[in-house]
């Protein structure tokens, strides 16, 4: 079986390219490369390091007209697909190997509001603070948000 599935943000705007399809219609083929975070502790009994590995990835047909339409640099995306590995012969005459991830499937994995530098996610506007719980650990419903409760 080949399945990979990451999660990343795209290190560039992907480069989109159109090519010929066998029944003559134009195939958007999307390339970018995803920065996939990787951890690894220390051996030193240091804290945890962060790197990151980057993932060339090619969407091909309607996935690629997504990445064209929706994508750029920093968005940060949750990909499927599978690896794809291949070779050529550069201009000097060296082999060279690739390896890639064909994109079966892409989404957004955080909200626009991440994104653009919020939190994201709910916030509820008038929060009771831990302190507001009773002797039996239960806090309090703060007046007038009895109506925006999703259960009564």
């Amino acid at each position: 079986m080949n399945k990979v599935i990451l999660m990343g943000r795209l290190t560039r705007d992907p480069e989109i390219r159109y090519s010929n399809s066998q029944d003559g219609s134009q195939l958007a083929i999307a390339r970018y490369s995803l920065a996939v975070d990787r951890r690894f502790a220390r051996r030193n009994g240091g804290n945890d390091q962060q790197t990151a590995d980057f993932i060339n990835c090619v969407a091909f047909g309607r996935q690629g007209e997504f990445a064209e339409k929706y994508l750029k640099q920093g968005t940060k995306i949750a990909v499927t697909g599978r690896i794809q590995t291949g070779s050529y012969t550069n201009k000097e005459g060296q082999k060279v190997f690739t390896t890639e991830v064909v994109v079966e499937e892409q989404e957004f994995a955080e909200s626009k509001n991440a994104a653009s530098g919020s939190q994201g996610g709910y916030e509820p506007q008038n929060a009771p603070s831990p302190e507001a719980a009773s002797a039996d650990a239960f806090m309090d419903i703060p007046e007038g948000i009895e109506n925006d409760l999703p259960f009564k």
